[in-house]
């Protein structure tokens, strides 16, 4: 069983469907999903989108730069991690946010060993502020952090039940890869996660699994090794 997990969440995933901004039932949800994760007794990093706020170039609408609309992602995911902080120490699961962009007065800085040293005494780690650079996404963002605390597998959470051929939302006839290597899902474009942070995982020989996070018990079920959604090496 994997030690060291980074979980990636979509910022979505803490709104309603069909809804913008936070919704405190998802968040409790997800809140209480990680905490019987954590009976696994393994250490969980996460690292979450911002995308139920702010869309980048999309929200942008042509009136605010590539840039400055990355930058308003990246604080996007720090009002999430925020929020989910609260939501896990509602229920006693000790717990820091560290950001890759210095907000000292709401969270600590990214330390590679200290944020170590948080796993290794039992806290959750989430991760904010992506990169802290535009032109990265969070995916890229996990990809990088995972690969610093050396954790032994990256699981992205995601609204479909893993990697299919095509989209499975569009195509009803998608069939489901349960396995691929990093190079293959390079190769055929599947766009499941950005080219940057699949080639991150790939040089650090870093597994993946992509898996739905709605199926009730699913992150604990990943982080046991279990057989679902798609398995990337």
């Amino acid at each position: 069983m994997p030690k060291r997990i980074l979980l990636k969440l979509s910022g979505e995933a803490l709104a309603a469907e069909k809804t913008r901004g936070l919704t405190p039932v998802c968040l409790k949800n997800i809140a209480n999903e990680i905490k019987s994760a954590l009976s696994t007794k393994c250490q969980l990093a996460i690292v979450i989108g911002g995308g139920n706020i702010w869309r980048g170039v999309r929200d942008g609408g042509g009136i605010i730069d590539r840039i400055n609309s990355d930058n308003m992602g990246m604080l996007a995911t720090i009002i999430n991690a925020l929020a989910l902080q609260s939501a896990l120490e509602e229920i006693n699961v000790p717990t820091r946010v560290m950001t890759a962009i210095n907000i000292d007065k709401l969270a600590e800085p990214f330390i590679r060993r200290r944020a170590i040293r948080h796993l290794e005494k039992g806290r959750v780690v989430i991760f904010a502020g992506g990169t802290g650079s535009p032109f990265f996404t969070t995916d890229t963002g996990a990809a990088l952090r995972a690969s610093e605390i050396k954790a032994d597998i990256l699981l992205k959470a995601t609204q479909v039940d893993g990697v299919y051929d095509s989209d499975p939302r569009k195509n009803p006839k998608a069939k489901l890869i349960t396995k691929i290597t990093y190079a293959d899902a390079i190769k055929k474009g599947l766009e499941f996660m950005d080219t940057a942070a699949l080639a991150l995982c790939l040089e650090n020989k870093l597994p993946l699994k992509v898996f739905n996070l709605h199926k009730k018990g699913n992150i604990k079920l990943a982080i046991s090794g279990k057989n679902i959604g798609t398995t990337i090496y």
